[in-house]
């Protein structure tokens, strides 16, 4: 994985160039926004917990035959590995928001994850409910303007969002 910076340095070296000016703006714009990212990951992070619970929680509201016997939820074991997953995915997202790249999310958390869930005989369709419950939950904690860095956060919570919707086309 590259952060922003390594990447446009990896990328001019390869073409032989100088940066551009292009290039300088939007790095400069990445180092301007920092805070807010780091703000977005920290809330994020702080509130896994219940991020995950909630989103959880509800899921299982709109689709009780999940933890109904026989279903990919029920025992607690399984019930533990669903709550896992969600949480790996979740941590996964964290650092794509940090790094301003999805790459460690798609490289690390998603390829291979509906095939894996596939061969477990888990919906993914229910798994990706259960992603943009999450999504729901963390873009409002991300968003809520108290105590954080003051600013237009719009972009940044459509970054935000648009890894869940990766993370939830992944698995569907």
């Amino acid at each position: 994985m590259l952060d922003a910076f390594a990447k446009v340095v990896a990328q001019a070296d390869s073409r032989g160039e100088f940066l551009s000016t292009e290039q300088f703006d939007a790095l400069s714009g990445l180092v301007r926004d920092g805070n807010k990212r780091l703000d977005t990951v920290n809330r994020i992070t702080s509130n896994a917990s219940t991020i995950v619970t909630n989103a959880a929680r509800a899921l299982f509201e709109e689709q009780p035959q999940l933890i109904a016997p026989g279903g990919n939820a029920y025992t607690n074991r399984r019930m533990a590995a669903c709550l896992r997953d969600m949480e790996i995915i979740l941590r996964y997202i964290t650092y794509a928001v940090m790094a301003g790249d999805a790459s460690v999310l798609d490289d690390r958390c998603l390829n291979g994850l509906r095939e894996t869930y596939q061969a477990l005989g888990t919906p993914g369709s229910s798994v990706a409910v259960g992603v943009q419950k999450m999504k729901e939950a963390a873009v409002k904690i991300a968003n809520d303007p108290n105590g954080i860095t003051q600013g237009d956060c719009s972009q940044l919570m459509s970054e935000v969002a648009s890894y869940f919707d990766r993370a939830a086309a992944a698995v569907a």
